[in-house]
């Protein structure tokens, strides 16, 4: 069956393609979140509590989940926009101690005021030797504003998730060459285009961003990387 159009440009959002190299402006960022989150995402069973779900863009990777819950902040713009089936007051978590085999929030950490708290509320509702999966950016503009508290460095993760009982298993950090500099290109350009027309603004990705991402990906092929400068953190770890 022929995919609609809507279905492409969902699918070109969180998991871009060729295509998304000219309608995505957050191409780089995202191509690397998806593939990432897949690798480690074969590590996540059981059942599962997605924070921060959205509209459960990576659900389909976690082939190996028995039950998947998403759980959004109970707001109602979540509620109208997002796939949640649970809904929590930002502080407590409704659901008794060890009732999970794994957690994951991408791109939630930075947006919580208070990190000890939530991963308190995370530590309490994982099962013993459970896994959380999470990702938080390193490099980013302010977003979703006025809830933009956070940029976690790969120590400060380590530091702060040790404190709440977690040890890690992997981690990755993500762009750790010339393309992270053209991502925030794009966003740059982004932020700044005037049209709200949904059609204009894809034809502008096409002729102002597109080219961006095309000499980043070049780029990228023949320059040297740089580890210390890079987009996110993708960290797998063990409750203890």
């Amino acid at each position: 069956m022929i995919k609609k159009v809507s279905e492409i440009m969902k699918e070109q959002q969180f998991n871009p393609g060729i295509l998304g190299i000219f309608i995505n402006p957050f191409y780089f960022v995202r191509k690397e979140l998806y593939k990432n989150i897949s690798l480690l995402g074969k590590q996540i069973g059981g059942k599962v509590l997605d924070i921060g779900c959205g509209s459960k863009p990576y659900q389909k990777l976690f082939t190996n989940t028995k039950e998947y819950v998403g759980m959004e902040f109970n707001s109602p713009e979540n509620r109208k926009r997002s796939s949640a089936d649970i809904f929590y007051d930002s502080k407590h978590f409704p659901f008794e101690n060890e009732t999970f085999n794994s957690v994951i929030f991408t791109q939630v950490l930075e947006h919580i005021f208070n990190p000890d708290e939530f991963l308190s509320e995370v530590n309490r509702v994982l099962k013993k030797d459970g896994c959380i999966l999470l990702t938080a950016p390193f490099i980013w503009d302010e977003h979703e504003q006025p809830h933009d508290y956070a940029r976690y460095s790969s120590f400060g993760l380590k530091h702060i998730l040790l404190k709440h009982g977690f040890k890690i298993v992997e981690s990755y950090k993500t762009l750790e060459d010339i393309r992270v500099i053209f991502q925030i290109i794009n966003c740059y350009i982004y932020k700044i285009i005037p049209l709200k027309n949904y059609r204009f603004r894809l034809c502008f990705y096409v002729l102002f961003i597109s080219p961006f991402t095309i000499l980043g990906l070049f780029l990228s092929l023949i320059l040297p990387k740089n580890k210390d400068l890079y987009m996110d953190n993708i960290i797998l770890a063990k409750k203890i």
